[in-house]
């Protein structure tokens, strides 16, 4: 009898039904962040880097991806190495442009175009991002909260561009695209008039999101950070801001695991976001003391979060999508480290006993509640785990760290 045979009689003896487990964990996929891969450069221009947006990759790992091609290569190494079908997000610094100089306020699909083919050859959805940093008008730290006319006019048109392509990608490849609003604007130090630059941000959230656009294809949301670099005192948009924002609008909020204070418990947001707004998109991220964006691990906090998504009923509401870019491993690794991770929180959330957990908690018998949740935690997930892998083709266990190795010595080496 094999391991995952014993794992799912271990399982039924709790009431969970494994195969029903894996099957719903086929069905869910995770959006797979370009911005891994080449450290948030983009290839706008050669050699790119970051500036005016609050955000900073750290390392110097060897072998980034410098090219379009390379970053592709990359991803289809890393999505090798993950079980089942997934999406990629994209951010609007990687269009190509074919060596051209093009404004992001003049981007259209066809600078997007080969990346569309290149998801629709492998079966994958995408979702997108437009770029309000890395660029001399958000050197400042303003971009759609500028006090600067031309300059918040022009990232409105970046804005609207930006949901046209979201919407010309969910078209052609048959799956909604969520567009995700997130801007950098705030000060470094305590500003006095916290205001206006939330009244300005308003209308200008107002002018990108006026064309209608139909949902069957661009979904639209908005993100708001506790702090960035260059933007620890005060942060435009806000978690209260785009908070009532997606509520008065009915836009998508999303909530990034590493946007928030350490001490709050991004899950227990969950349920109560969703009762005032359509759906959800997630950025599973991991903060570190002040710092968001590491590697997503196995960890409470994002099983909490998985938890609350499968057992809230939230799926068919719920986008679910990683950001984090460390620099200081092999960026393939990372990827594959924080994917599977993120997917092993679903699989454990999927195989809770929750039939008998419900149960006991409408009974108000607290004690078995508590006890059957101490006891899930040592059930025989690992196993259910590897047959996921196993029929998704997947590598099992950690043999995915061998292909990294090959790929890290014929590949990135030679960069």
């Amino acid at each position: 009898m094999n391991s995952y045979t014993l794992a799912k009689e271990q399982y039924a003896a709790l009431g969970v039904d494994t195969e029903a487990a894996l099957a719903s964990l086929s069905r869910i996929p995770i959006s797979l962040h370009c911005w891994q891969g080449d450290d948030v450069g983009g290839f706008e221009k050669p050699n790119a880097t970051l500036s005016g947006g609050g955000i900073q990759a750290t390392g110097n790992y060897p072998g980034k991806a410098r090219t379009i091609d390379e970053l592709r290569g990359d991803l289809d190494q890393a999505l090798k190495l993950i079980p089942g079908k997934h999406r990629l997000n994209l951010h609007a610094c990687y269009a190509d442009l074919g060596g051209k100089k093009v404004e992001r306020n003049a981007y259209t699909v066809e600078h997007f175009q080969s990346w569309i083919d290149w998801a629709k050859a492998r079966g994958l959805g995408m979702d997108f991002n437009p770029t309000y940093f890395a660029h001399p008008l958000a050197d400042n730290g303003f971009t759609l909260s500028s006090p600067d006319e031309g300059v918040r006019r022009f990232w409105i048109e970046h804005g609207i561009a930006c949901r046209r392509i979201g919407a010309a990608i969910g078209r052609q490849l048959g799956t909604t695209c969520v567009t995700n609003v997130w801007i950098p604007d705030g000060y470094k130090d305590i500003p006095v008039d916290r205001v206006s630059p939330r009244k300005r941000l308003e209308a200008s959230l107002d002018a990108i999101f006026a064309e209608k656009i139909d949902p069957k294809h661009n979904l639209d949301a908005v993100e708001s950070k506790l702090f960035g670099i260059g933007s620890e005192s005060y942060v435009v948009g806000s978690h209260e801001f785009y908070l009532a924002y997606a509520v008065k609008n009915q836009k998508l909020y999303c909530l990034d695991a590493g946007h928030f204070h350490p001490t709050e418990q991004l899950h227990d947001k969950i349920s109560s976001v969703l009762q005032f707004v359509p759906e959800l998109l997630l950025h599973v991220s991991r903060g570190v003391r002040w710092d968001s964006d590491h590697v997503v691990l196995f960890d409470d906090p994002t099983r909490g979060i998985m938890e609350e998504v499968i057992r809230g009923g939230f799926v068919s509401r719920t986008h679910i999508g990683l950001d984090f870019f460390d620099a200081s491993i092999n960026r393939i690794a990372a990827w594959t480290i924080g994917t599977r991770n993120a997917l092993k929180c679903l699989l454990s959330a999927l195989l809770e006993p929750r039939a008998q957990l419900l149960t006991a908690e409408k009974a108000g018998d607290h004690t078995a509640r508590l006890a059957l949740l101490e006891e899930a935690k040592t059930l025989p997930l690992s196993a259910v785990w590897d047959e996921h892998c196993r029929r998704q083709n997947a590598p099992v266990g950690a043999a995915w760290l061998a292909e990294v190795r090959r790929y890290e010595k014929d590949v990135l080496a030679k960069r």
